[in-house]
């Protein structure tokens, strides 16, 4: 990862962090995008970009566009960027399908996009995704969630069955509830010691990443911990 131009969505998060933090340490430059505020301002080590909404696909592409011009070109993509939603199918109305569907499909499609121009260009590239373990079978109460997530999972496929002989990989980390602030205080009765660590999402991220995982393509990769 010695020089390598990775974008990460969702840099101010709590996975972001973590990603973050691996990337660094394996002497990545990385590009965070997040909105703009004190959490973005706040990363350290980071050539942090604000972009108010990835599922605007002109400002996701200008976000890239400037990111090639600056660096000469994109190694990876991170895409963490998404939204959950837990309710059932007989309280979930339209407008919550639309809210999962933008928040986790459309900003998947648009960084998606913006970063194969530019690795196809380049003959080489790396995209890793965020799905979710939550939708390889759908639970009760997060149909919405689920089936967003699932959408998420075969864009994936597709694209890296697209792009599969142009030196191009895409691939996807599928966690399982991990263990954050947000979650710990949603969920108080739960264990968290059963959850996904960020740590360990992120150190999967960053083998895919690599060129260790260089006959990976396509590849849903659940972490699931002790869920």
């Amino acid at each position: 990862m010695q020089g390598k131009t990775i974008i990460l969505t969702g840099a101010a998060g709590n996975l972001g962090r973590a990603v973050t933090a691996r990337l660094l340490a394996a002497g990545a430059h990385v590009v965070g995008f997040d909105r703009p505020g004190p959490g973005l301002d706040g990363l350290v080590g980071v050539e942090a970009v604000g972009i108010a909404d990835l599922a605007d696909e002109g400002a996701c592409d200008a976000a890239v566009g400037a990111v090639v011009a600056s660096r000469g070109g994109v190694d990876g993509v991170v895409h963490t960027v998404g939204g959950f939603a837990f309710a059932g199918l007989a309280e979930s109305g339209p407008g919550l399908w639309e809210q999962q569907f933008r928040l986790n499909v459309l900003t998947t499609l648009n960084v998606l996009r913006a970063a194969l121009v530019p690795m196809r260009a380049a003959g080489r590239g790396s995209i890793v995704a965020v799905g979710a373990g939550a939708a390889l079978r759908g639970p009760g109460f997060m149909s919405a969630y689920a089936a967003a997530k699932s959408g998420v999972h075969r864009m994936v496929e597709s694209f890296a069955e697209e792009v599969k002989n142009e030196g191009v990989r895409v691939n996807a980390v599928l966690p399982g509830t991990m263990d954050t602030p947000q979650n710990r205080a949603d969920m108080p009765d739960a264990d968290p010691s059963k959850w996904t660590r960020t740590s360990e999402v992120a150190e999967t991220i960053a083998f895919l990443l690599s060129d260790a995982a260089s006959g990976m393509t396509g590849a849903l990769v659940p972490v699931m911990g002790r869920n």
